[in-house]
């Protein structure tokens, strides 16, 4: 698997747009995937980062200066994969309440808590490790890649006209 970003941002809210924008650019000029695909990936490292930076609570400074997002980018033929981590307390993934269906009026009484649910729909396979050093959230999209083509070279008697 070949890392192509590794990227560190501070824990805090105005930088969650910078790691979308690289994301979805290095998933969109890789992978063969639809639009709705690099929205579902772009949406599901939102949530990640959000989580990653929250994870810090009141300890980190206004400015996230003093806990830091990183974002690492993994690709191979079969599939791009994002990890988010960050240094935070961490948490138990099979400890989150267990939320009603989207169709049950109930599910208006949950204002949050819904970033891991969202995660798990919106890409292929997600992975939780979470230690008391902090958790890394791997997401997973399977697609193919995008066949870079070199430029088309002319031949010796061919030449190129303007027309």
């Amino acid at each position: 698997m070949e890392t192509i970003l590794e990227l560190e941002i501070p824990a805090s809210p105005e930088y969650i747009a910078i790691a979308r924008l690289v994301v979805s650019s290095i998933a969109s000029s890789r992978r063969n995937l639809p639009d709705d695909r690099i929205d579902d990936l772009k949406l599901a490292v939102s949530e990640a980062c959000t989580n990653a930076i929250e994870a810090y609570g009141p300890t980190v400074d206004e400015d996230g200066s003093d806990g830091r997002v990183r974002i690492l980018v993994q690709d191979d033929d079969e599939k791009l994969e994002v990890d988010v981590a960050d240094n935070g307390p961490g948490f138990d993934p099979d400890d989150l309440p267990t939320h009603p269906p989207v169709t049950d009026p109930e599910r208006l009484n949950f204002e949050r808590g819904l970033g891991i649910p969202l995660i798990r729909t919106l890409v292929d396979d997600v992975q939780f490790v979470s230690t008391p050093g902090g958790t890394s959230v791997r997401m997973t999209v399977y697609g193919e890649p995008l066949e870079l083509h070199p430029p088309e070279e002319f031949g010796p008697d061919e030449t190129l006209t303007e027309g």
